[in-house]
């Protein structure tokens, strides 16, 4: 029997090759801040195609395993995550005013929001395959959901609000596809709602002064950037204010991301040549989009974007063509939450929105997240393949008993 190489969805395989091309390209490229670091030009291409080296091969080991084996994730992923988002909220290291950082034996730091992202993908995945039926979930298997995220976001969300964001809104996006009772949803979004807006109206009663002594609180440390966005400390004004154009260090990372945009001049500069990478200090990692504009162009940032897209519709096309929950459900999850965070990087980069300090998926530089992501495709991939045995099992039926097949049948997709 034939075994191939990469098995499954052959186009999200070309898909996340080609993202890691460009990643390893670009990250070099806007990587000068490492070179002056590491004092060597090679070092950090090395180490970025090192990185995603790993993570292709974590997505290969990972893909070969059966779907349905990722549901002990549900049990034992929380008992391991929920005491790690503990102690990466009490003790981890700080990194930007958040402790979002744990050593593993001192052999490498690693972010242990960036497991709960799969851990909840997986725990609401195999929740809905468990408990749904025709397609629809109950308000109890609903609620057990919206709990089991607000554990893990409430763990997370002082130090990383965006990362609680988006994994939150990730994982409710699941619910597009296998509706809980529309009163279940109304009761259980409106007393959230209320509880965030209570939040945020208690926040921008907060000092003004981020040396405050109730900033002194590690769990508090985010809370000034919180109350900057909430207040109404900055009036919009019809007419701009000179001033507004000055760059400083509160606007320093956007007004350079802007500039390295337009100087792409919508053909770009070619890699190798940027010179916003110079005073970005997050060229490689949050604003690396920006980079791409400057170096690629016009053409370079709708191939990233469709990238992205396009591995949202394969594993839409995933979901559509199985007809089992649990796979159709993880593919899903994971694609929307992944996708999701992509383009909101892509967005702060190029000014659509707020400083958020999330990384591009599998694009920014990354030593962990790269190889964690990379895992989250390898379990894609693996639901991909429960469709690709779909045929076989056809054949077969159609032999042992064909009266029984129709000629719906024969015409399905």
């Amino acid at each position: 029997m034939k075994h191939n190489l990469l098995q499954g969805d052959k186009v999200i395989w070309a898909i996340f090759i080609l993202l890691c091309i460009i990643s390893v390209v670009e990250v070099s490229s806007a990587g000068s801040y490492l070179v002056l670091k590491e004092g060597s030009f090679a070092k950090p291409m090395i180490q970025q195609a090192t990185y995603v080296t790993v993570a292709l091969s974590a997505a290969w080991v990972l893909h070969h395993i059966p779907c349905r084996i990722y549901k002990a994730v549900m049990i034992f992923g929380n008992l391991i995550c929920v005491p790690l988002l503990i102690y990466a909220l009490l003790n981890g290291q700080m990194l930007n005013n958040g402790a979002r950082w744990v050593s593993f034996l001192g052999l490498f730091n690693f972010q242990p929001s960036e497991l709960s992202k799969g851990v909840l993908v997986i725990t609401a995945a195999a929740a809905i395959a468990s408990w749904q039926k025709d397609g629809r979930i109950s308000a109890t298997t609903f609620n057990g959901i919206v709990i089991c995220a607000l554990v893990h976001c409430g763990l997370i969300v002082t130090q990383n609000f965006s990362t609680a964001a988006i994994i939150f809104a990730g994982v409710n996006a699941m619910f597009i596809l296998y509706r809980p009772p529309r009163k279940a949803m109304i009761k259980t979004y409106g007393i959230l709602a209320g509880l965030f807006l209570f939040a945020a109206i208690s926040i921008s009663f907060l000092p003004k002064d981020p040396d405050a002594e109730i900033y002194k609180n590690p769990l508090m440390h985010r809370v000034t950037t919180w109350r900057s966005r909430v207040s109404g400390d900055k009036k919009i004004v019809m007419t701009p204010d000179p001033k507004d154009f000055e760059v400083t260090d509160g606007n320093r990372q956007v007004v350079n991301a802007r500039i390295a945009v337009a100087r792409s001049h919508g053909t770009g500069v070619l890699p190798g040549r940027s010179v916003q990478r110079d005073y970005l200090s997050a060229a490689y990692s949050d604003f690396i989009y920006a980079i791409i504009a400057e170096e690629l162009g016009l053409g370079g940032c709708i191939l990233v974007v469709m990238l992205y897209l396009w591995l949202l519709f394969r594993c839409g096309r995933i979901a559509s063509q199985t007809d089992r929950v649990f796979p159709a459900a993880v593919a899903m999850g994971f694609a929307i939450m992944l996708v999701g965070q992509a383009l909101i990087n892509m967005a702060v980069a190029v000014g659509l929105g707020p400083v958020t300090g999330q990384p591009l998926p599998l694009i920014s530089k990354g030593g962990t997240a790269t190889i964690i992501t990379g895992a989250y495709i390898g379990i894609i991939l693996s639901a991909s393949r429960t469709i690709k045995r779909k045929r076989p099992d056809d054949a077969a039926a159609i032999t042992d008993a064909p009266d029984a097949i129709t000629a719906a049948e024969f015409t399905k997709d």
